[in-house]
């Protein structure tokens, strides 16, 4: 396979730097990824929960968006990894008295961080970040805007893998606010580049764009149908605090409509697995029984997603110039 030329993510060698989307990376490079993560997998079982790959060095969590799923576990990521963590409170620091995003991010690099784990809600951010930082100062992408969340479409890709053996001839269904899910558009290039033979969208018209089918993906707009013999499902929680205008009637409306339910997944492969990025609302997007059922491989991946945030921070900062 033929090296990648280096863009922003990769440096002069095709060897990831940053970790903003995986939009643009190669299939060679995102199977590295979940390769890497699966040595890491054990770590959290043993006495010790710890690998000394990044000793000394210091990772500084920026998220100017909540999400305490996400950070808690790029932190203990960090932490097994034996770096320093810096949590930075946002709500209470410079930028909330003025400050420029540049003035913080100078200040940050005086006092010598490595690494700049960025959750933002503007799309791009973690890009203009990047673009900005010293040479030695790498940066992962932890949600931006609608645009992108790489860590956790790889998690799920993980966990996909670990239970399906690969992704030759998998038929993958997501399902629910395809509009305003980072997660979604994430998801569907890291699929496709790894070679799911069929990924497909699922949920009301106002909830999926225009452009989705350029994208590589079959639309549907109705549950059964769209589930029809798929491998896997990933339910997308809604995102009604990036919703605009009256998008979906309600909530109740939306899982009689697409709520996954026992009855709904018969007709999905008799070994279908049902993932959710999480926090989950249940009763709107999933129901109970579903969601602590044997399908369910929700609680895997939080887990997964530890080892996969491992392995892109380790990646990141064993790549050199």
């Amino acid at each position: 396979m033929t090296a990648q030329k280096p863009g922003i993510q990769l440096n002069k060698k095709g060897r990831l730097k940053h970790f903003l989307t995986t939009e643009e990376l190669s299939r060679q490079i995102l199977t590295e990824i979940l390769d890497t993560a699966e040595n890491f997998a054990g770590v959290g079982e043993r006495a010790v929960k710890k690998v000394p790959l990044l000793r000394g060095k210091t990772i500084a969590n920026l998220f100017f968006e909540p999400s305490t799923r996400t950070r808690t576990t790029f932190e203990l990521a960090a932490k097994r990894l034996s770096a320093d963590v810096l949590n930075i409170n946002i709500e209470a620091s410079a930028t909330k008295k003025g400050e420029s995003l540049l003035d913080t991010l100078q200040t940050l690099e005086s006092m010598h961080c490595d690494m700049f784990v960025v959750r933002h809600a503007n799309s791009g951010a973690a890009h203009f970040i990047a673009s900005l930082v010293a040479p030695g100062i790498r940066v992962i992408n932890a949600g931006d805007g609608r645009h992108a969340h790489p860590t956790q479409a790889m998690l799920d890709a993980f966990t996909i893998r670990r239970h399906k053996g690969g992704f030759n001839g998998l038929k993958v269904a997501i399902v629910g606010d395809i509009m305003h899910s980072r997660v979604a558009r994430s998801e569907i290039h890291a699929f496709n580049t790894l070679g799911v033979k069929e990924v497909r969208v699922i949920a009301p018209k106002t909830l999926i764009p225009a452009y989705m089918r350029a994208l590589g993906v079959k639309v549907f707009h109705d549950l059964k149908l769209g589930l029809k013999g798929v491998d896997a499902v990933i339910m997308l929680r809604l995102q009604r605090e990036r919703m605009q205008g009256p998008l979906l009637p309600s909530a109740d409306e939306f899982f009689k409509m697409y709520g996954l339910t026992e009855e709904r997944l018969k007709v999905a492969s008799p070994d279908v697995m049902v993932l959710h990025p999480g926090p989950i609302n249940r009763g709107v997007e999933i129901d109970s029984e579903v969601a602590d059922g044997p399908r369910s491989v929700i609680l895997e991946q939080v887990s997964h997603g530890i080892a996969i945030r491992m392995a892109v921070m380790s990646l990141c900062m064993g790549s050199v110039e």
